[in-house]
């Protein structure tokens, strides 16, 4: 056990009066961040999470802000039994190990459980407080997509952005400003949504901000668990967009041809950001398991494209330099394509 978990061992065990030999903790899955997790059970036999974020890396206090806030509105997010931001600490409620991406095990079961997610979404937008969260602002998305050329193509490929990158970068960005603004978990992936009680719950929402209507949305369905058909895309953002409309996160006057724009340009965005993260963590924090993971946002960013002719140029981009250059250095660092997303 290393210091950091000794001192949340003595922590944990200061905040239920117990001998220290009766907080024996496990440590379980993490995230991509520099926090970590354990998992602890108390005498009378029930589990708790404890999280260890070094305040020196991870500021918990939007963690521990938004679960409470979110919670007060009968949101399903993990209850705060201790607290301690200057140390970095945070004992849970434990949702247990069942995530809903271990559910995606068929075609059925995928669309079942992401339509079950567009339920919970509604709820987020429809429940959530925003006021007090940070802006989704021109800055921020310009400061996401600056990772692609920064990190993707720059260090990684050694690569230059392609002329039609700096009017790519303002159309995306106007097109999310466009949008209603509602709380946006800007990681609702089916990673990040734990099944308790077969019930859904929420995670991972420190990041959270106050954004483009279609963010979440399209972080589901273009994001780690599947590469979905362009009909089932459209069956999804036509259920969003209905309901949607009826409730009032969107405008009557609404259509769906140009919500289904949008969706397509937030998911050009987070595509585009994700390349660049998953490149900084393989490249600065030393995680080279992430460039594995970039041939199927890859094939995210060409189906978004595909829907959003005006970037047929940066498509094309794509295609004859971005795709075989990414392809050598994955080769480089032994990694090879898969079927389905060579075929996608």
């Amino acid at each position: 056990m290393n210091e950091r978990a000794e001192t949340l061992q003595r922590w944990v065990a200061r905040q239920h009066d117990l001998p220290l030999g009766d907080c024996r903790l496990e440590q379980v899955a993490g995230d991509a961040s520099f926090r970590h997790y354990y998992r602890l059970h108390l005498p009378d036999g029930t589990p708790r999470v404890l999280m260890d974020a070094p305040p020196e890396r991870e500021n918990s206090r939007a963690f521990v802000d938004i679960a409470r806030d979110w919670r007060a509105a009968a949101l399903p997010v993990p209850a705060l039994h201790a607290v301690d931001l200057a140390a970095g600490f945070v004992e849970l409620e434990d949702l247990g190990d069942d995530v809903m991406h271990q559910h995606l095990t068929t075609e059925a079961a995928a669309d079942t459980w992401f339509m079950r997610a567009l339920d919970l979404l509604e709820h987020v937008q429809r429940q959530a407080p925003s006021a007090a969260l940070p802006a989704y602002d021109r800055d921020l998305l310009g400061r996401e997509l600056d990772l692609f050329p920064d990190w993707c193509l720059s260090r990684l490929l050694e690569i230059p952005a392609p002329p039609e990158w700096p009017a790519l970068r303002e159309a995306l960005i106007d097109s999310a400003l466009a949008q209603p603004r509602v709380a946006v978990h800007r990681d609702f992936d089916a990673m990040n949504l734990m099944v308790r009680d077969d019930t859904l719950w929420l995670i991972d929402f420190q990041d959270a901000v106050r954004g483009p209507l279609s963010y979440d949305l399209v972080s589901l369905l273009r994001g780690r668990y599947r590469l979905w058909s362009r009909e089932r895309m459209d069956t999804f953002i036509e259920t969003f967009h209905r309901r949607a409309v009826a409730d009032g996160r969107l405008p009557a006057d609404s259509d769906i041809a140009t919500f289904t724009r949008q969706v397509e340009a937030m998911g050009i965005q987070r595509s585009l950001k994700v390349l660049g993260i998953f490149c900084r963590l393989a490249l600065r924090d030393a995680k080279p398991r992430y460039l594995a993971r970039l041939p199927h946002f890859l094939a995210h960013l060409r189906h978004g494209l595909e829907a959003v002719p005006e970037h047929a140029a940066f498509l094309a981009w794509v295609e004859t330099t971005l795709t075989p250059a990414l392809q050598r250095a994955l080769e480089h660092h032994g990694i090879a394509r898969t079927r389905e997303e060579s075929a996608s």
